[in-house]
């Protein structure tokens, strides 16, 4: 046998571009079979994404540290009871439950600009190991513009629509959902930014909202997300739209310049 090299594993020419992605490509042959190794990676893949999608997160530790970090935030809940129903029943997702809409009618009526809702979705990985520090990049360069936020809106068992009823009752122009996505075998954590103007519970859709995703460790960055969501508010004001008539166009060699213009603007709905 060779040294460093398994002569029971057919090797597979396309082997170099494994070090271009995480996708499983190249794995090799042992007879007819997958390699052990390749089928043991696998199978660990599968149980983390499934982990991702069961494991509930733990609301009430992420409120005691977005407060620590000194943010205020609500727990609200959606009409999905249970972790099953929610994954059967989409739609009660996308609605609050009546107890957190009696939360929000009895609150103090004021002035808001922006609402930010953290969901679980569908990989409460993600939120847990992202959300609060992206809103550690996040909130700062909102409170320097002088935005009005809400109290952080925690959903369980949201789906992305279930920010527009909240940004609704705030009267709120904008609304920003942070969420868990949809696991995959290479990224059990990764979290999406979804943004929409003017969101109306049962009115706006999904081609009214900007989705930033795929935001992990090995994925995109805290700072180009901020970069590109800062970019959609800025675009939003102007043309007071989202979604699908609003397209990203930051690119590497503007994007700074139009978060330096971000910056050193004060908007104000």
């Amino acid at each position: 046998m060779t040294k460093g090299k398994d002569l029971t594993i057919a090797y597979d020419p396309w082997h170099p571009l494994t070090q271009l992605t995480p996708a499983r490509i190249a794995l090799g042959r042992a007879g007819t079979s997958i390699p052990t190794r390749a089928n043991l990676d696998f199978q660990l893949a599968h149980a983390l994404a499934r982990d991702a999608v069961h494991i509930p997160l733990d609301f009430d530790a992420l409120k005691q540290s977005l407060y620590n970090t000194g943010y205020m935030s609500q727990l609200l809940q959606s009409q999905a009871e249970s972790q099953a129903q929610y994954l059967q029943r989409p739609d009660y997702g996308r609605c609050l439950s009546k107890p957190s809409i009696q939360k929000l009618t009895e609150q103090k009526k004021i002035t808001i600009d922006i609402v930010i809702v953290i969901a679980d979705g569908l990989s409460s990985k993600a939120i847990a190991n992202h959300a609060l520090t992206f809103l550690q990049y996040l909130v700062p360069s909102l409170t320097k513009a002088n935005y009005q936020l809400a109290p952080i809106s925690l959903v369980k068992h949201g789906r992305v629509a279930i920010g527009d009823p909240i940004a609704e009752h705030y009267n709120a122009p904008l609304c920003i959902t942070l969420i868990g996505e949809r696991p995959g075998l290479s990224s059990p954590d990764s979290m999406g930014i979804y943004f929409t103007y003017q969101a109306k519970a049962n009115i706006s859709t999904d081609a009214d909202r900007n989705c930033i995703s795929n935001i992990h460790a090995n994925g995109l960055s805290y700072e180009h997300a901020l970069k590109k969501l800062l970019y959609l508010i800025n675009q939003a004001e102007k043309l007071k739209l989202s979604g699908v008539a609003l397209k990203d166009e930051t690119t590497e060699s503007n994007i700074n310049t139009n978060i330096e213009r971000f910056d050193s603007t004060r908007f104000h709905l």
